[in-house]
């Protein structure tokens, strides 16, 4: 047998049998992932998270920065002001470290209780909290590594207008998870399922990891194979005995054919994208680390005078248009500034000059790019800003699986020249570093992003159209894997009759084999 015959031999081989055994597989993941495109894995929204804080009024009386712990002003990723279990309070978290204070007294706040986190339950959801908060790790909604600060976990039922699960932080009594009761029961047939989530134990799970992995290739390799068997066995040129261009005239066969030519592209793209999703052997982790946040945020300042107090930076951005709901603190290059959030998600920027407090909307670009040049030893080849999303920096949808992160404009775009041309996104409302990507980081959004779920902006912008032809054509792979579903149970029934055959005892089968009169 030629080289060529035994290559044509084993792609046939291998889409058959890959086929077979991936074919009700990538049934699921084509159905899950039209329901995910209505339905998203649960998570909670800043907007959400802030349309449920109750507005900070009046804080005289109210204890300024000064009466935190010398150790826990030292090193703060960021100090909130917020309200928890019902009163004001300051939550500082410095890595994975997180505390909290009442802003009244100045004094820790006790370990948080079943109780009390029935409490901010309830007050997020805006309905009872039915007893019985359940501590727990983790369960099937709470996989995620950004929770791990606030572990253990409280799961309360809630009631309100979307009764469901809230789950709280047993280490400061914020909600940090929202999960309706309607959209826990869609994510069975959507993300739970998609994701593969029933083998899924806890949230760094290296079983599952690779079993994704494995997977996911397996079904992307059987993509591969099918494209090239389908054409193949297309007759580009004339046409075969029975006037067709395909050969095959069963009509389970002749239909896994025709849609398989139309439909093979979108088909083997998704399932790749699908394996890239996993980031296997960290192929799209940039090889160092090559921004510097702590230089960015600079030298602790002292936090003294009316920066520092609650009161005075409440004073000074309260109008009828704007009801403060948090302030959050933090420090670039070595000054402390606050940043004031309302229940809209609407900030303002809070600065002290010369002992008076001034209120804007935003950094100055001039003024924030000197502080960004700090985060690397590389130079800064290019900084802008940008009015609108571009192929990187864009906001998704709630139910998408970024849809909590932060997109919002103008943004600072800074570029430096380092071995991993580094990219960096700095939100000019408050500061904040929303998105760092290194080439292989990029590479991985065209890889994954793109091909799975078609974000380009322009067709962002296109909600409607979008949709509609990713859903034509996730029924078109979902059609033609289940026709590759009923061709291998066929194949597998004939296989096994066949050794059923051939296994029976000779006596048997010689008079099953003997002509009937």
């Amino acid at each position: 047998m030629s080289l060529r015959s035994t290559a044509k031999r084993w792609t046939y081989l291998v889409h058959r049998w890959l086929g077979i055994g991936g074919c009700l597989l990538m049934v699921l993941w084509f159905v899950s992932g039209m329901v995910m495109l209505f339905i998203g894995y649960p998570k909670l929204t800043p907007g959400e998270r802030l349309a449920a804080l109750p507005t900070l009024a009046d804080a005289r009386g109210w204890q300024a920065l000064s009466v935190l712990p010398d150790a826990v002003r030292q090193e703060p990723e960021r100090i909130v002001l917020t309200t928890l279990r019902g009163e004001p309070a300051y939550v500082v978290r410095s890595g994975a470290n997180m505390g909290a204070w009442s802003a009244l007294t100045g004094q820790a706040l006790p370990p948080v209780s079943a109780q009390l986190a029935e409490v901010s339950a309830a007050q997020f959801a805006g309905g009872p909290a039915f007893v019985g908060a359940m501590p727990l790790d983790e369960d099937r909604w709470t996989h995620s590594r950004g929770l791990d600060p606030h572990r253990p976990l409280y799961r309360v039922g809630v009631g309100g207008a979307q009764p469901g699960d809230v789950y709280v932080s047993s280490r400061t009594g914020e909600v940090v998870l929202d999960a309706p009761r309607l959209q826990q029961r869609w994510n069975y047939v959507g993300a739970w399922l998609h994701w593969l989530y029933v083998l899924r134990m806890q949230s760094v799970d290296p079983v599952w990891t690779w079993t994704v992995i494995v997977l996911s290739a397996l079904c992307t390799l059987a993509a591969i194979s099918g494209i090239v068997v389908g054409i193949w066995r297309w007759r580009f040129r004339g046409k075969y005995r029975s006037g067709s261009k395909t050969p095959y005239q069963e009509p389970w066969m002749r239909w896994h054919h025709l849609i398989g030519l139309m439909a093979s592209a979108f088909v083997f793209t998704w399932i790749f994208s699908g394996l890239m999703s996993m980031n296997p052997l960290g192929v799209f982790s940039s090889a160092r680390a090559s921004l510097d946040v702590a230089r960015y945020q600079g030298e602790a300042p002292a936090d003294t005078g009316a920066i520092a107090q609650p009161a005075a930076v409440l004073a000074a951005v309260h109008t009828p248009q704007f009801a403060p709901v948090e302030i959050q603190w933090r420090r670039i290059g070595g000054d402390l500034f606050a940043v004031v959030l309302d229940g809209n998600a609407d900030s303002r920027v809070v600065t002290e000059r010369d002992g008076a407090l001034q209120v804007s909307t935003a950094f100055g670009a001039d003024w924030l790019q000197g502080r960004v040049e700090a985060m690397s030893d590389a130079r800064l080849r290019r900084f802008t800003i940008l009015q609108a999303p571009d192929a990187y920096f864009y906001p998704r949808a709630a139910e998408a699986m970024n849809g909590a992160a932060v997109r919002r404009f103008p943004v600072a775009v800074a570029d430096f020249d380092d071995a991993e041309a580094t990219r960096v996104y700095v939100d000019l409302a408050t500061g904040d570093p929303l998105l760092t990507m290194g080439r292989r980081e990029r590479v991985g959004r065209w890889l994954f992003s793109f091909l799975h779920s078609w974000d380009l902006p322009a067709l962002l912008r296109q909600p409607n159209s979008r949709l509609v032809v990713l859903l034509l054509l996730s029924l078109a792979g979902t059609a033609l894997c289940a026709t590759a579903t009923v061709i291998g149970y066929r194949r597998l029934r004939m296989t096994l009759r066949r050794k059923r055959h051939w296994h029976a005892p000779f006596s048997e089968r010689s008079r099953r084999d003997l002509p009937r009169l």
